[in-house]
């Protein structure tokens, strides 16, 4: 297991959540070493749970800058209205509720490094006034006219193709060449085999500090073999999740196993997470002689939904001048006192799906809103429709 790492001389260690005996990890790792101590901008791409914070720490731990502070913007659950506000400060009285001024994280972060997570979240608007302070260090807060100074370092993420968002309009080209600098794509667990059984004692000696649990737990052969060859969407976080239930579990009273955990006790991990995401059932067991769905068809089938309640919505405008119309062709009972069909309200089923979502990810928004493959920003909204709907 590679722990440690020279740079410039100098033996440097590597955080538990990182390892590099593969030697797709050790090129990025030098990569690192070398963009470091520079105050280049860096644009860390992956799926999600791959470090990509832990990356954009290490980048600032090997800076040079430690005496700065390490901020974190997560782009995509800031409200529209409030990120520009939240990433460059205000004066007092500049909107409502500014009751006084307030410094923002490129302040905050003054002499350290600011790492914007989920970039490809931020709105248009307020990717101007980036560009303007990656170009020329220069920012003004909301409501003034005084132009300050930022020397923040900038590290940037996402797990979205920011080439498809800028050819969709989404996100400025110009800002995108900018923020990619230089560009690290983080491969998924699954590309790294290999790595997975230095990173499973990693992070079970983790757990044992951190669950006070009497000892390091003991993976049979068979059990690693299986944590091996699973699929591992959602990449380390999901291993580190899994890890944390085996080994709470392995030292539970209600339990004979005294630590050990066997290729049934992961198995039947893996089985439930999978029900639990996708509401199957008599699912195979082997993850890999039978795959699971991946959490971007939850998404596909998301927006299809929302696509369809949009379709439907322009269609009872067309219709609402004859609304007392009823086709023949519709079932007894499906028309509610309005005339709508109630088979085609998705409201439902999209609430549904929604907490479906929050329930696989024990209520992480963030994790959430990736498995349904919609910004964190779109969820919070859709949760506070439900709420008004049910006053």
């Amino acid at each position: 297991m590679q722990k440690e790492i020279t740079t410039s001389g100098a033996l440097q260690k590597l955080p538990t959540q990182i390892v590099a005996s593969s030697d797709e990890m050790r090129e990025l790792l030098g990569v690192v070493r070398a963009v470091a101590p520079t105050l280049i901008t860096v644009l860390l791409t992956g799926e999600s749970g791959t470090g990509k914070e832990v990356f954009a720490r290490l980048i600032h731990d090997w800076s040079g800058r430690t005496s700065g502070p390490f901020v974190t913007v997560n782009c995509g659950a800031i409200p529209e209205g409030l990120i520009e506000s939240e990433l460059f400060g205000h004066e007092k009285g500049s909107f409502t509720g500014a009751t006084a001024e307030r410094k923002g994280f490129f302040e905050a972060a003054k002499g350290g490094t600011i790492f914007l997570d989920e970039i490809g979240e931020m709105p248009l608007s307020a990717q101007v006034k980036l560009l303007r302070i990656l170009e020329t260090g220069k920012f003004t807060r909301v409501g003034s006219t005084t132009e300050r100074s930022s020397d923040a370092r900038v590290i940037a993420a996402t797990n979205r193709d920011l080439e498809l968002e800028v050819r969709a309009g989404k996100f400025r080209a110009d800002l995108y060449y900018r923020l990619r600098a230089v560009m690290l794509r983080l491969p998924p667990l699954r590309n790294r085999r290999e790595d997975i059984p230095f990173l499973i004692d990693s992070i079970l000696h983790d757990l044992v500090a951190r669950h006070s649990l009497p000892h390091l737990p003991h993976l049979e052969s068979e059990a690693i073999e299986e944590l091996t060859s699973y699929e591992w969407r959602g990449n380390i976080r999901e291993l580190r999740n899994t890890l944390e239930q085996l080994s709470v579990m392995a030292f539970s009273p209600a339990t004979s196993s005294q630590g050990v955990i066997t290729s049934n006790d992961v198995r039947s991990i893996l089985h439930r997470h999978s029900e639990a995401e996708f509401g199957y059932h008599n699912v195979a067991l082997s993850p890999i002689a039978h795959p699971q769905p991946q959490q971007s068809e939850l998404g596909l089938i998301y927006r299809a939904l929302v696509e369809l309640r949009n379709d439907i919505s322009e269609l009872k405008e067309r219709l609402q001048p004859s609304t007392n119309h009823i086709p023949l062709s519709l079932p007894p009972g499906s028309i509610n006192h309005n005339g709508i069909n109630n088979e085609l309200n998705l409201s439902k089923h999209e609430e549904e799906m929604i907490h479906r979502a929050l329930q696989r990810f024990e209520g992480d928004r963030r994790l959430a809103a990736d498995a349904l493959g919609i910004s964190e920003r779109s969820l919070y909204r859709k949760l506070k429709e439900f709420e008004e709907e049910k006053k």
